[in-house]
């Protein structure tokens, strides 16, 4: 992908276009892009107008910007899952003797398992399952105490603004995969709030709704702290 001349003893020489693309080159490789998706780049560098490679280079940003965050959420599940394969664990009895199939480890559904659909709902309702939800959380205790611990941590610093039926946060991208961590899981305890995370450069911001009923709720649980 580089251009080079050569001096009569056979020593490759740059030019300052070679290190203009050198440094597109590096530049395109830490966002993610393909080697073969670079010289497709450079071709249209090579051939367009500079709004051509824009256009380009847009298109392609947005599909790993699609990619990283499908990525996030399903790292978001698996740490749930992990974490509840520790809760298993240790409800497990301490015993003496070899494991064995009795142990109940190997052998036990970890994975959440997905919502059934209401039985009484039509075929046709359209009703997102966050506003069709009962407001109500299973947490209790400990257990409640640290999830709301675990939040207001990650949250701390963030900005807010309201926005209809809940609120937007902006906070630090490298929070992503806890913030993803922990809305996989309110999902399972709190079915009734809807959580969209749109990654934005160097800044994530996070969308929380829930129905009238549970708006206090949602103003205490993300209430960022300084």
């Amino acid at each position: 992908m580089l251009r080079a001349g050569r001096t009569a003893s056979g020593y490759r020489i740059y030019d300052d276009d070679a290190v203009e693309r050198l440094s597109f080159i590096n530049t395109a490789k830490q966002l993610g892009l393909p080697l073969e998706e670079i010289a497709e780049l450079l071709k249209v560098r090579d051939d367009g107008a500079c709004a051509d490679v824009k256009t380009e280079l847009r298109a392609r940003l947005h599909a790993r910007i699609a990619d990283a965050e499908r990525h996030i959420a399903g790292l978001g599940t698996f740490v749930t899952t992990l974490r509840r394969a520790v809760e298993h664990l240790d409800e497990l009895p301490v015993r003496s003797g070899p494991c064995d199939p009795a142990c109940d480890f190997i052998t036990a559904p970890l994975q959440a398992e997905p919502a059934e659909p209401a039985a009484t709902a039509p075929e046709s309702d359209t009703t997102p399952r966050w506003l069709s939800s009962p407001v109500a959380c299973t947490l209790t205790g400990d257990a409640l105490g640290e999830r709301t611990g675990r939040w207001h941590e990650v949250l701390a610093g963030a900005t807010t603004e309201p926005i209809d039926e809940g609120l937007r946060l902006t906070l630090p991208i490298d929070r992503a995969g806890t913030v993803t961590e922990l809305a996989a899981a309110e999902q399972q305890c709190c079915p009734f709030y809807d959580f969209r995370i749109h990654l934005d450069g160097r800044t994530l911001h996070l969308e929380v709704r829930a129905p009238a009923e549970g708006a206090a709720m949602l103003a205490e649980l993300f209430r960022p702290t300084c």
